[in-house]
C-alpha cells in the first residue's frame, strides 16, 4: 500500500490533532494514518484509490495548511 507523508502547519493542541486525525480517517481507503503534533508531520497509508490531493485537500477542509 502507498504511503503519503506531508507536514501539516497550525497544530496547536490535542483538539487540532483530533480534528486532523477525523478529517483523514474520514476518507475511504484509509489503512493507517499517524500525525506527530511537535512536528506537524503526517504518514498515511492508503490504497492506490486515493492520492496525495485527496489528502490534503481533506485536511486543508478541516481548516489546516499543508507543506
Amino acid at each position: 500500500m502507498p504511503t503519503t507523508t506531508f507536514t501539516i502547519r497550525g497544530l496547536r493542541n490535542d483538539d487540532d490533532l483530533r480534528t486532523v486525525m477525523n478529517a483523514i480517517q474520514d476518507l475511504p481507503c484509509i489503512s493507517d494514518a499517524e500525525v506527530r503534533m511537535e512536528t506537524g508531520v503526517a504518514c498515511v497509508e492508503h490504497t492506490t484509490m486515493l492520492g496525495e490531493g485527496d489528502l490534503r485537500a481533506a485536511v486543508e477542509d478541516a481548516g489546516f495548511v499543508t507543506e
